[in-house]
């Protein structure tokens, strides 16, 4: 494991350090509504999935969706917080054309979950720990629709009281790599959790990331301190919902208001947009404060109180977690720390690993998953639900290592055919006559050819054995002759065998 490593931004007056905060939304598995009955399932015609009270209809009343709390609920178990067993919903004051209510349903003193925190692996080896400030529970707005028309907009309410999970973490992130990181890894528990799924791609996981930048130095007092003073002032890029624009985001507004703290201008407090057109941000409107919203309490909901033996209850059902699968498949595959931990924080990628491994050497396996398909899946931009190579397939091809039929070099000639749909592994290697030769006999005379062919290479190990090396390099010349004249198909420790046995080595 790695230590932490520093993202530093050089400016004209010295080094400047970032700091991000993230405020993620992720949209409750429920099959309705947070205050509703109405449907939540996405890609339903314009305002099909609305009921009365989501257009807010005169004396329509909210109810609670219990299935909601259980899902906050069991969240917060997940991110090691404390679970407030009283909480309170407020209205949070704001207006615009796609919220019918003219506010929006949230909580705001009282969250249902409070502090807790989670460890993330960077990709660069290294663990760190994010504080989760707070999970509270709100409905979501609907959503203005700006191009079928020149001249209107139009508001489809679909969305409107959808149920989202804010999880506000505090700022303990420290680069554009440790954003996308942290976004991954909340993705993961959640998704493992079935409290959301997690899906970006419909906006049903997008995070708001606050921006700021100090001097170096300064962080490190502010967490002496707690004092925000010693902070940079911070601009909230809003919904963004792809790990790579975010990386991106962070890394242009930083180095957008280095420059602009040098030039004497300055920062102000803004929601901003992330244009990745262009790849800069842009405002979109000045950021209100906690007291610009003007909370109270919702009159027509009681506080939420929640029975202890109910959370005891919840925790006792928890599935497992990625931080528990990371310890599982190093205990019982002997995987290195990282390893486990990329497999454990994509559960579509840990089923299709363990379904390849199950009986089979977990770091044969994993290497072969993670090397060959991972990189293979990159490289054409699919996902691990696209690939053209089942994981049954690929433990078929691991098997045909395993037994000796093929060498490691002809494996990945045979996964290149599996993967362009030309069969199972075992039924290529029959049609093309790809099985390894172990014929010791067959082996030693393409062996005997070489030597008898090249007698300056035979010197040149003779040589080198003279000079006290146990491995001569020139021997290495040999093997790749012999495995160049058997196509690949020798077995390769028969072959170093045997040459060793005839050099005299």
């Amino acid at each position: 494991m790695t230590d932490r490593t520093s993202y530093i931004i050089e400016g004209d007056t010295g080094d400047w350090e970032v700091v991000i905060g993230m405020e993620v939304h992720a949209q409750v598995a429920t099959n309705s509504k947070l205050f509703s009955g109405a449907p939540t399932k996405f890609g339903a015609d314009p305002n099909c999935n609305v009921s009365l009270v989501d257009a807010a209809m005169p004396g329509m009343l909210p109810v609670i969706n219990r299935g909601c709390v259980e899902q906050a609920v069991r969240t917060g178990l997940g991110l090691n917080a404390k679970i407030n067993l009283w909480s309170r919903f407020d209205r949070k004051n704001y207006f615009y054309p796609d919220l019918p209510q003219g506010y929006q349903i949230s909580q705001f003193q009282y969250p249902i979950v409070g502090e807790g925190e989670i460890e993330v692996e960077a990709e660069d080896g290294y663990s760190f720990v994010v504080g989760i400030e707070r999970l509270h529970l709100e409905q979501d707005a609907g959503k203005s629709i700006h191009d079928l028309d020149p001249n209107a907009t139009y508001v489809d309410l679909n969305r409107s009281g959808v149920a989202l999970m804010e999880i506000v973490s505090k700022p303990d992130i420290r680069s554009p790599g440790e954003a996308a990181a942290y976004l991954k890894k909340l993705r993961a528990i959640v998704v493992a959790l079935g409290s959301s799924d997690g899906d970006m791609e419909k906006g049903n996981l997008r995070a708001d990331v606050n921006v700021s930048v100090c001097k170096v130095g300064n962080y490190a007092k502010f967490k002496e301190t707690g004092d925000f003073g010693f902070l940079g002032t911070r601009r909230e890029i809003k919904n963004m919902n792809s790990f790579r624009f975010i990386q991106q985001a962070i890394e242009f507004e930083a180095r957008d208001q280095v420059e602009k703290i040098e030039r004497g201008d300055k920062v102000d407090q803004e929601t901003i947009l992330f244009d990745t057109t262009t790849g800069e941000t842009r405002s979109m409107r000045s950021k209100e404060d906690a007291h610009d919203y003007r909370y109270f309490p919702d009159p027509d909901l009681l506080p939420l109180e929640i029975d202890q033996a109910w959370v005891d209850e919840i925790r006792a059902s928890l599935p497992e977690l990625p931080d528990q699968k990371k310890q599982r498949f190093m205990d019982d595959y002997g995987l290195k720390a990282y390893d486990a931990a990329v497999l454990a924080a994509d559960y579509d990628k840990a089923d299709y690993f363990e379904a390849v491994a199950k009986g089979r050497d977990g770091k044969m396996a994993v290497n072969w998953v993670a090397n060959e398909l991972f990189g293979r899946l990159n490289k054409e931009d699919l996902t691990i639900g696209e690939s053209p190579v089942s994981a049954e397939h690929l433990g078929e091809l691991l098997d045909l290592i395993k037994s000796g039929e093929i060498s490691g070099k002809i494996a990945k000639t045979v996964f290149e055919k599996v993967w362009d749909g030309e069969g199972a592994p075992a039924a290529i290697v029959e049609k093309e006559g790809l099985k390894q030769v172990s014929d010791t006999g067959a082996i030693e005379k393409i062996v005997d050819d070489i030597i008898a062919a090249n007698p300056a290479q035979v010197e040149q190990v003779q040589a080198q054995k003279a000079e006290g090396h146990a491995k001569p390099k020139a021997l290495g010349w040999f093997v790749g002759q012999v495995m160049k004249a058997s196509q690949g198909k020798a077995n390769p420790q028969a072959v170093n065998e045997i040459l060793k046995a005839k050099l005299d080595l």
